[in-house]
């Protein structure tokens, strides 16, 4: 027998085979609406994880995070011309831009919500406009409660309206290269942390204090204008839902992360505060090696966050590259105590600004990797960004108050700051080990 002799032909059908048959394998309307929704939903189930779209949302998070953390980590600038202007003691000028980072997470729940349900565009438009007055308002403003209204609280809701959707839009679009996504994002902060304080460096002895700030806020104009030309939200809106989703404290993981977060953050931060005036009255450095000093903290945090990013999506995950991280800015934080000149703060600077940024740009590709349904992103990111609103609000006036009752020495406060970094690493670490057993039950 030869080979072919073992294929079968089929014999052809009867029209009434054929018949039977087209009825069979008929797609009805109802059955095809079902298929195509169950290839959409697996669509937004799956980021694409890179492709240009995905990157101009990186791009538009990138100018985002430059206009709102870039210019408030700049708030060293201000404090100096305010304590001048004001005459009013560092911690009572520390409450602007304290306010202001903390109605940036506070605004967060709301706003989170609002790019759940579709509202991302029109949030970008009124949290730009908010901005934009904010910074006109704090140029012409020259009593304390004007400043406190327009740079504490103007600039802090328009920040605010418009940071959060950004994160989480950013991480629908990755899975794989979520933490460099965010963290690429999160490098606005150090663009801006940089460009600023030049920008005031440069204007501020030429046109005075009020033109300069307008020309930080033409700056922020055009960067907005090309956000929102770039932004496109991926997932369609999820109309219903809770604007507070307290099933998510349940979670111990969840929960563990954010009083986490609380203790990191309400130290973190206040180094930008006062890095320009441990500079100036500790260590009698000039005025421009204090601005110096401030670029130098805010530049090392491009590869503070880039480097520890592309580590944990390529080697070890999110949460255990940020726990050594806490744990290395609070050895810093100890190790300020024994700064004593101008190099060994530059060295200090460096360090402890790359850390310092590391945490900035893990935290929240972290969070957003503890979010498992992209459709609650918003949602969730928000409700921690509301948590630690109350550390970015009480950190540095905290801070200012013990520099003044111990005189303007910062032992006490640099105690207290390395304290907290280590409360926050341990915590995170309860954390990492309630996921892990989580992981292990549903085996």
């Amino acid at each position: 027998m030869s080979p072919k002799s073992d294929h079968r032909v089929e014999s052809t059908p009867s029209p009434a085979q054929l018949e039977a048959r087209t009825k069979q394998e008929a797609v009805h309307p109802e059955d095809l609406i079902a298929r195509i929704s169950t290839i959409d939903r697996a669509y937004q189930a799956s980021p694409p994880d890179g492709g240009l779209r995905a990157w101009c949302q990186v791009l538009a998070g990138h100018l985002i995070v430059f206009n709102t953390w870039g210019y408030m980590i700049s708030f060293g600038i201000f404090q100096p011309h305010y304590a001048e202007m004001l005459s009013m003691d560092p911690s009572a000028i520390a409450w602007i831009g304290s306010v202001q980072i903390c109605l940036v997470f506070l605004v967060g729940t709301f706003a989170g919500r609002a790019f759940d349900a579709g509202y991302y565009k029109a949030a970008l438009v009124i949290g730009t406009l908010l901005q934009l007055v904010g910074i006109a308002t704090t140029s012409v403003a020259r009593e304390y409660w004007q400043v406190f209204l327009a740079q504490g609280i103007c600039q802090g809701l328009g920040c605010g309206i418009v940071f959060a959707p950004t994160v989480a839009n950013v991480s629908t679009y990755f899975s794989k290269k979520k933490s460099i996504a965010i963290s690429i994002s999160a490098c606005g902060g150090a663009t801006g942390g940089m460009v600023f304080p030049l920008m005031a460096q440069q204007l501020l002895p030429k046109v005075g204090f009020a033109w300069a700030v307008r020309a930080m806020g033409l700056v922020v104009l055009v960067s907005s204008v090309i956000v929102y030309l770039l932004v496109r939200p991926r997932l369609p809106p999820r109309k219903s839902g809770p604007i507070v989703e307290m099933a998510a404290f349940k979670e111990s993981t969840y929960l563990l992360f954010a009083i986490s977060m609380f203790f990191t953050l309400w130290a973190a931060y206040f180094a930008y505060y006062y890095a320009r005036a441990y500079a100036l009255n500790v260590l009698g450095g000039s005025q421009s090696t204090s601005f110096t000093m401030l670029l130098v903290i805010n530049a090392v945090g491009i590869p503070g966050r880039l480097i520890p990013a592309f580590i944990a999506d390529r080697y070890f995950g999110a949460v255990n590259t940020f726990i050594p991280a806490i744990f290395c800015a609070a050895v810093c934080m100890f190790g300020w105590i024994g700064v004593r000149d101008i190099p060994a703060d530059y060295a200090w600077l460096c360090i402890y600004g790359f850390f310092a940024a590391t945490i900035q740009g893990m935290f929240p590709s972290t969070l957003a990797g503890l979010t498992k349904d992209l459709s609650k992103a918003g949602t969730r990111i928000g409700m921690i960004f509301s948590i630690v609103s109350v550390s970015a609000l009480t950190g540095p006036p905290l801070a200012g108050k013990l520099i003044e009752v111990n005189g303007g020495k910062y032992l006490g406060v640099q105690i207290w700051g390395g304290s907290c970094l280590v409360l926050g690493g341990l915590l995170l670490m309860g954390a990492r080990r309630a996921s892990k057993r989580d992981e292990d039950t549903k085996q």
